[in-house]
Order: C-alpha cells, then structure tokens, then sequence
C-alpha cells in the first residue's frame, strides 16, 4: 500500500493530523474504513465522531463514512478527540468466568448499568472493572473503555471485556461482522403455538416514545431472533431460549412483545401488572462463543442463570436442566 500519512501531531483537543493520499490498493472502500486501516492507532469510535463533525475532508469535500473512496483522492483532517470522564474505580463484585492477559469474560449481574453516562458516573459496570484491572482504562475510547457490547441494566449474564485497545478493536469487529454465537434465556409471557421460530423484523427508535424501541418495517435496522421452547409453565408462561444473529438495542425485548409474547418483568414492552414477585425483566445472556483473537482456540463461556431468575422458575415448578446451572 502506497498510502502515506503525514503531519500526526496532536492538540488538546485534536490529534492526528493527517493528509493520505487513496492509492489503488484501497479505491472504492469507504472513508471510515480507509480511516480505521490508514490510522490503526485510532478508534472507531473517534474516526466516526470526526467524520460527523465535518473534521475530515475528501479533496477538501465533507463526505460521509460510507463515501466510497477513488484512486488519487485525498484524504485529510483531523482526529477528535472525545471529552474524557475520569472513571472512578470502585469495587463492584461480579463472577468472571474466564480471563487470561487479553480479555475477560463476566456474568453481569442484573440492575447494573454497564457504562457512565449523564448523570451515573459511579456504581457502574465500568467503574467495577476498571477497579478490577486498571488496565482495562486504555482498551478503547475513554466513555466506555473495555466495553465491547452491552447488556441492559436489569439483563444478566455473559459479556466479554478487552484488556487491550487492539483487542478491544478485534472483538468490536466480531460483533459488527457477526462473527459470534450469542445465546440468551428469557421467560415470556404466554404458551407459543409453535415450539420454535425465527423473528426477522427490523428495529428503530419508537417514533412517539423515544426512549422505547419498536419494530419499524422500511425504516428500521434488520433484526433477526431464532427462538425455541425450553419449558412450560401452568399454561401462562413460556421459557425460552433465543439466539440472536444481530445486536439491536432492546432486540429480544422488542421481538418477543412484537409476537405477543413479551419478557417477563419487562415494564417497557409487557404488561404493567405482572407481578410483584417479578421485579425486573427476565432475560439472561447464557452463552457466547466466539474465536479468540489471539490464541488458536474456541471460547464457548456459559453463565449461570442468576439466583433471582432461577428462584421465579422453581416457584413455577422448574425441573432444572443442568446446562442453565453451570
């Protein structure tokens, strides 16, 4: 590759200067991918917010991240840099299920939020980690560092950690790419006719509550959920187990709700009167297997279901099934 880059200095509030010029190795990828090749040291996250802000120009031309370079453009800006939030390590108990010097695998445990955000800088996931390994604060951008994927508050179960940046940058490419099995448990409400199926229905922001997600066919981002009956219960509640092939914000919670058979405990998309006894949704992340990205061999990590979880099955009678017990 011919491509050069030229001028990184840095600034308080913006870093690497750059001027590549598009040689024909690279022609027709786009700008944010030229980007994240030309500038390795770079996260994602930082190219993409530089690209928004207009700091990065195509032969002095603005251009989206999803411009399709030529042969002989150039390329050149500079590098944002994202205001930073000091992440006060706090000890913040949660089970690991396996690391080693370039990632950790955790359980998370429900009703904690994974990452500072407006108004919840401490108590969270992050702050726990960060605690846990103080290195896990340089694996990617300063807001969520480590964070490759998350979990809402009141989900539990597995979730991967990067120790290091480069890591951090291979995983956050796993899961762009699709390149890992995610499975969760969840106990919905109501009996499925069928005892499996598969939800393709796409996903984006409620057009009235915008908090909420909601299926939006023509306008939404595609979503697939694969779901089978694990279980049954007194004829009102089903549990199930769902693999995802997508990552969408609220996936399971928006699919479930959408064929009528939404999460238990899910206040959002379920009924408002489910239950005291139910005091958050039901939903556990239970398997992720993927490809380590630096050693030659397969992670295929389970977590238990959380005690709360296993507590509302066993009042409704469930005879445990030991792969959700280890």
């Amino acid at each position: 590759m011919d491509s050069k880059e030229t001028s990184l200095s840095g600034s308080s509030s913006l870093k690497n200067s750059f001027a590549v010029a598009v040689d024909s190795d690279l022609e027709g990828v786009r700008l944010d991918q030229f980007l994240s090749r030309v500038l390795s040291s770079v996260s994602r996250t930082l190219i993409t917010h530089s690209i928004r802000k207009g700091l990065v120009l195509v032969d002095a031309v603005s251009r989206k991240g999803s411009y399709r370079l030529k042969r002989g453009e150039v390329v050149a800006g500079s590098i944002f840099e994202l205001p930073g939030i000091d992440v006060e390590p706090e000890k913040i108990d949660f089970p690991v299920l396996y690391e080693d010097e370039h990632l950790l695998l955790i359980s998370k445990p429900p009703g904690l939020v994974v990452h500072p955000g407006s108004g919840n800088h401490t108590g969270t996931l992050v702050n726990g980690l960060v605690y846990y390994c103080q290195a896990i604060a340089g694996a990617g951008d300063t807001l969520r560092p480590g964070i490759v994927h998350r979990l809402d508050k009141d989900t539990s179960g597995v979730m991967v950690i990067a120790k290091q940046d480069k890591i951090h940058r291979i995983l956050v490419d796993y899961f762009k790419n699709r390149l890992l099995e995610k499975e969760y448990i969840g106990l919905v409400h109501g009996i499925l006719k069928q005892k499996k199926g598969r939800i393709s229905a796409a996903i984006g922001r409620h057009p009235v509550h915008r908090q909420k997600m909601a299926v939006r066919p023509g306008t939404g981002r595609h979503a697939v959920s694969n779901w089978e009956v694990v279980d049954e219960f007194a004829g009102k509640m089903s549990l199930v187990k769902v693999n995802i092939e997508t990552g969408r914000t609220h996936q399971i919670r928006v699919h479930m709700a959408h064929i009528g058979h939404p999460v238990a405990g899910d206040v959002v998309y379920g009924p408002k009167h489910a239950g005291d006894s139910i005091s958050r949704q039901l939903l556990h992340a239970s398997r992720l297997v993927f490809k380590h990205p630096v050693i030659a061999k397969t992670i295929d990590i389970k977590a238990p279901l959380w005690p709360d979880f296993r507590e509302i099955l066993e009042g409704l009678g469930w005879s445990q099934k030991p792969e959700y017990e280890t």
